[in-house]
């Protein structure tokens, strides 16, 4: 958790990451404003870095509280909410992993961060029983997955040389990067996989999508586009999203469900 704190504290600028990532931001966006159904509902984000998701479920009207490992996200966050002339409920700096004495109920608990970077089963089933621990009866958990083929979309997308097809191909059976490459430690990871993992808790799936699904490659391509040809791919991709046939061409997968 440390290497994860620093790269996140020193090395990458995770407030821009969704501005390149203009798919994967409004297609989770999409799903937020249809499942997230209410007025002022208590939200704790867990993980959330700089807070897009908490700043946007605050402009929606709902009170959100953010926690992060990374003090400089917490800052940004704070930062980004003054110029927009409203504060979060609370930022708090601390850990996924240490939850238990966070004795509030929330309507919404959002966990789409945090299990990116648990390579230790145990430590992502002990984050989602955290989460568990917060959210009220019939509340919504929200959690996010980097998918095992996002190395190689990402590759494709960037048509970035490859030095070893093997090393490559080998997210698609280990699934752990140990942060020596280009990205810090985290956890890859494949559908079925996550839903058998899921489903393992008391909870009632509502959704599972593959947030980009077959605009990944051509993102670069798609954030060019005017509002109106933009927003008719973007069509596309969310009514394509749940799509089984077509999850493993996702870089991120999306859970939703119902406690």
């Amino acid at each position: 958790m440390k290497k994860v704190e620093k790269w996140y504290n020193e090395q990458y600028d995770e407030w821009s990451r969704l501005e390149r990532h203009k798919i994967e931001f409004d297609i989770t966006k999409r799903y937020l404003d249809e499942y997230i159904v209410g007025e002022k509902l208590e939200v704790f984000d867990i993980g959330g870095g700089p807070g897009r998701y908490s700043i946007y479920l605050t402009e929606r009207g709902h009170r959100v509280t953010l926690l992060d490992l990374s003090q400089r996200n917490i800052e940004v966050a704070k930062a980004e909410c003054t110029k927009r002339g409203f504060q979060l409920e609370q930022y708090i700096h601390g850990n996924a992993l240490e939850l238990g004495h966070y004795g509030k109920k929330y309507d919404v608990v959002l966990l789409m961060g945090p299990l990116y970077h648990l390579v230790d089963e145990l430590d992502r089933r002990k984050a989602v029983e955290g989460a568990l621990g917060l959210l009220k009866s019939q509340g919504l958990l929200i959690a996010s997955f980097i998918s095992h083929y996002a190395p190689i979309q990402d590759h494709l997308k960037f048509l970035n040389p490859i030095e070893s097809v093997d090393e490559l191909l080998g997210y698609l059976k280990c699934g752990v990067s140990d942060g020596s490459k280009g990205f810090t430690t985290a956890y890859f990871t494949g559908p079925q996989e996550v839903r058998d993992f899921m489903q393992s808790f008391d909870l009632r799936e509502l959704v599972f999508a593959g947030v980009e699904n077959i605009l990944g490659s051509k993102e670069q391509e798609i954030n060019l586009l005017n509002d109106e040809d933009y927003e008719k791919w973007l069509e596309v991709c969310y009514q394509l999203s749940q799509d089984p046939n077509l999850l493993g061409v996702s870089e991120h997968y999306l859970y939703i469900g119902r406690k």
